[in-house]
């Protein structure tokens, strides 16, 4: 390994990186966490339809089917 030479961009350059990637986690944090959010109201509809506690109300469009 000691034979390997590596460049590496300037310390301004790879402050920017880290920023830039920082930024990304973020980002996909917060989408995670909607995702997460998006997922349980999924599931809690799914529950109260299954139970029978909320029902669909038919709709002219479709035929008056639910």
């Amino acid at each position: 390994m000691k034979k390997f030479t590596f460049s590496r961009p300037p310390l301004p350059e790879q402050t920017a990186i880290a920023e830039v990637l920082s930024e990304m986690d973020a980002a996909l944090a917060g989408l995670e966490q909607r995702c997460d959010k998006t997922r349980a109201i999924k599931q809690g509809m799914m529950q109260e339809l299954l139970t029978g506690r909320t029902r669909l109300v038919a709709s002219p469009q479709n035929g008056g089917r639910a």
